[in-house]
């Protein structure tokens, strides 16, 4: 079978706004900044509450400008700014106040800790006519794109089962703000999938899940098995294991759909042996019309999620500011629905499932 040349290479705007980052953590570091460097976007300031850690970060990726609140990075800003948020949840609601009117801003992702947080945020960005974003970045990963394209364009017919699959270590302690929380494996992992699924599939009519502890751990929970109801042909399913600390001789990382045609796998690299990860592998499997067996082409894609997804991630709100697209990726208006995935999971999973009724004769 030829090679089909996938076209999945995200399209940069036209012109670079300005960017203001408020925090200065782990992931600013490690992914929002090597994107913006490898996008040739500018930074023109950023601000976090502790300064040092600002001011290092401004050293290290040529920032000009470090402020000591959010107040001042606003009054500052350069015209037509787009504000880029990385703080922890609880502080959206009073950082999304400060803004302008109207202006530009990317959030990070997960949109508020609870439902209720959700919903708060979306008026507030409703209220101010501010052109919102959530970072939910895997959908624009590049082998997420390349996926998206072979469907779009027919190559494995009707899409009918779409399954994520995790059991890797996790280092939690990479991340000691987030590690504590009472909501850790779905809000802040598993919520990446229910996006990504929900951006090919819409949102389901319902869910059911489970989210589970370690035995040996203090975590909130650390696996989690989400299945979703798309009626009676499709299946969709979320599996992850953040516990499995056997080495990577067994470790899984993909995304696999399949189709009547055919059939594509992404293996995710980046979640084995976190932060430094492996090479991804994208591959498909067209069914052959000649009777022949089928067989698995690897297609070699250029980037990975991290930092190329947040490429996407930036790049497409700064298209749209730009009136150079018609529709904002994962604007609030439909991460909202992601969010009312996660808050209904976790109604199943604490409700538990249908009891198995003894009978006797």
């Amino acid at each position: 079978m030829d090679r089909i040349d996938i076209q999945y290479k995200t399209l940069l705007p036209q012109m670079s706004l300005p960017i203001i980052i408020i925090g200065a953590g782990g992931i600013v570091k490690d992914a929002h900044l090597p994107a913006y460097r490898k996008a040739g976007f500018h930074v023109h300031g950023i601000v976090n509450r502790t300064r040092a850690k600002a001011e290092a970060l401004a050293q290290e990726f040529g920032i000009p400008n470090v402020y000591d609140t959010v107040a001042d990075a606003v009054a500052q800003a350069p015209e037509n700014a787009v504000y880029d948020m990385t703080t922890m949840p609880n502080i959206y609601i009073e950082t999304l106040e400060t803004l302008p009117d109207g202006a530009a801003v990317l959030i990070q992702k997960p949109m508020g800790d609870y439902y209720a947080d959700s919903q708060a945020i979306l008026e507030v960005c409703q209220r101010k006519g501010l052109v919102a974003a959530i970072n939910c970045q895997l959908r624009q990963a590049p082998f997420v794109n390349a996926a998206r394209w072979l469907i779009d364009q027919g190559y494995i017919g009707e899409l009918y089962d779409m399954e994520v699959r995790v059991a890797v270590h996790t280092p939690w302690q990479l991340f000691p703000h987030v590690m504590v929380h009472p909501r850790l494996e779905i809000l802040y992992h598993s919520v990446h999938y229910i996006d990504l699924i929900r951006s090919f599939l819409g949102t389901p009519a319902s869910v059911y899940a489970k989210t589970l502890k370690h035995p040996a751990k203090e975590l909130s929970s650390s696996r989690t098995t989400l299945l979703f109801d798309y009626g009676d042909t499709m299946h969709a399913v979320v599996n992850t294991n953040h516990d499995h600390e056997f080495g990577p001789h067994n470790e899984e990382s993909y995304i696999k759909w399949e189709g009547t045609k055919g059939a594509i796998k992404a293996t995710m690299g980046l979640l084995m042996d976190y932060p430094h990860g492996v090479p991804d592998v994208f591959e498909y499997c067209i069914k052959p019309t000649d009777g022949s067996k089928p067989q698995w082409v690897q297609f070699p894609i250029e980037g990975t999620w991290f930092p190329d997804a947040f490429i996407g991630s930036m790049g497409s709100l700064m298209r749209f500011k730009l009136g150079e697209i018609a529709v904002l990726p994962a604007a609030v208006e439909d991460v909202i629905e992601t969010m009312a995935v996660v808050e209904a999971a976790y109604k199943s999973s604490a409700q538990g499932g249908v009891p198995i009724v003894e009978t006797r004769k």
